[in-house]
């Protein structure tokens, strides 16, 4: 018989958080530290969404997601969570580039870049400073009519090397396209050029180890392995959540599932305006990934090729062939043993982005097969740089949108969250329904991780504002609990 995870669960919680990615994590822990009950509902048997991991047999461990953050991922694990969690965040020092356009490896910050631009691509010093200067003054409520496309050609005309040198590990981190509002770029870009590349020291199973410790130690109470059927509404506002075939009741709820899931299926369409819903439905999907995990034989090793490389075989960037089935462009995070110290093992994680449709319509046995596709022609790429890799490995899978799909239940896989306009409908989703608010992958805004991390904090905010407008409504609720 299955377990009932909601067995002992309180009648009434101050906040239900749905979903437990980083930015579901982030609010919870917030507003347990600021004396709220909370109680964080996660669908799947593992915590941290896309900052997750997975084992298999033969010691192997392998990371979810591109790995690589800004360094202002320190100041906010620091402020918002521990010290001991900003300790183990670490610099990548070798970013590496390959294609027909050039080839060669940067730290990944300002400095170098300005160095790479000027002495490399030929691009005057002044340029490459009013560049710089133009993407980080980027703003959220700024004009959005300039695209990414229309940015590079003002500075950098024609020069579709530059082009690809600046935009293609942004494309990686967030899915963004040239087609793009030009500040989804800017803002990622210049938090990625404060300091460069950083990854957390001691692999995301650690990390979410130590995040689920600091949100029990404050009071959280954690729950996997539950699936929220419905959040209800009546009156206008949250009165709470059906999951497991039971009612929980609180005073407001932080979704930080999927924006169109939340309001599409949690809610239902029937409880905002229309004018609203329009706006929802007129929300992008941003693409999805797919991912080749490969784990090296015990005692073997690898020679540092860097730790993060962006190969690729296309003559220019194209955001379309970026995504497409027939992989061009690829990148490799390289996890050596000082990723997991004491570990003496490494492995080796190749990342594309995808489209949903490319794979979700296959039949089981053309699926099986454009899987086993993928492994091959990543293991051929990675020979270029590894050539006796095949003989090192014993593990090998791959995952696509449709696998995304399944274990985190994202509407199609999305791993990059919606297209800028649901930053949008994200922050007004409180204006319609009193006590519903979200936090999640929306808006290519986005700087991965960290921006899941400080959306988390700004939504979290928001909610502790809003119970204190509404305590005396929910008094008798909380004593009663």
């Amino acid at each position: 018989m299955a377990r009932d995870r909601l067995a002992d669960a309180k009648d009434y919680y101050d906040v239900i958080v749905i979903g437990s990615g980083l930015a579901g994590m982030t609010g919870a822990n917030k507003l347990a530290k600021a004396g709220r009950s909370v109680l964080l509902l996660e669908q799947h048997y593992n915590f941290g969404g896309m900052a997750t991991w997975f084992k298999r047999p033969g010691g192997h461990i392998f990371d979810i997601s591109l790995h690589g953050f800004p360094v202002g991922m320190i100041k906010s694990c620091r402020k918002y969570w521990t010290q001991e969690i900003a300790d183990s965040i670490v610099q990548l020092k070798g970013v590496r580039f390959d294609n027909p356009q050039f080839s060669f490896q940067t730290t990944f910050d300002r400095v170098d870049f300005t160095s790479k631009l000027v002495d490399h691509f030929g691009i005057a010093p002044q340029t490459v400073e009013d560049f710089f200067n133009a993407a980080r003054a980027m703003d959220f409520y700024d004009d959005q009519a300039m695209t990414t496309r229309e940015l590079f050609e003002k500075f950098f005309p024609g020069r579709t090397d530059v082009v690809r040198f600046l935009m293609e590990p942004i494309a990686y981190a967030n899915g963004s396209t040239l087609d793009d509002p030009a500040i989804t770029y800017g803002i990622v870009f210049s938090n990625f050029m404060s300091k460069g590349v950083y990854i957390f020291r001691g692999g995301t199973d650690k990390l979410i180890f130590m995040m689920k410790n600091a949100l029990k130690q404050n009071g959280v109470d954690l729950r996997h392995s539950v699936c929220v059927d419905r959040i209800c509404v009546e009156g206008g506002r949250v009165t709470g959540i059906e999951a497991n075939g039971r009612t929980i009741a609180c005073g407001a709820v932080l979704s930080n599932a999927n924006i169109k899931t939340t309001i599409e299926k949690m809610v239902g369409e029937d409880k905002f305006k229309d004018d609203f819903i329009a706006e929802a439905k007129a929300v992008r999907l941003n693409n999805s990934s797919c991912q080749v995990y490969m784990g090296i034989r015990k005692g073997e090793t690898l020679d540092n090729i860097g730790d993060l490389l962006f190969t690729s075989v296309d003559p220019e960037f194209d955001s379309v062939r970026l995504c497409a089935k027939d992989v061009t462009s690829r990148t490799f995070s390289m996890y050596y043993p000082d990723i997991r110290p004491g570990s003496d093992r490494y492995a080796i994680v190749s990342s594309t982005n995808a489209n949903w449709d490319d794979w979700a319509y296959l039949s089981d046995e053309d699926y099986a097969n454009e899987k086993e596709h993928l492994i091959k022609t990543t293991l051929d790429a990675l020979e270029k740089y590894i050539p006796d890799v095949r003989s090192k490995i014993n593990h090998v899978e791959a995952a696509t949108p449709k696998t995304f799909h399944h274990y985190t239940l994202q509407a199609q896989g999305a791993t990059f969250g919606t297209k800028f306009e649901g930053l949008q409908v994200s922050m007004d989703l409180p204006k319609q329904i009193g006590g519903l608010f979200h936090a999640g992958s929306v808006g290519i805004i986005m700087s991965g991780w960290l921006g899941a991390i400080n959306y988390g904090v700004i939504v979290a905010n928001e909610v502790d504002s809003f119970m204190h407008t509404s305590e005396p409504s929910h008094s008798k609720e909380r004593a009663a609990s």
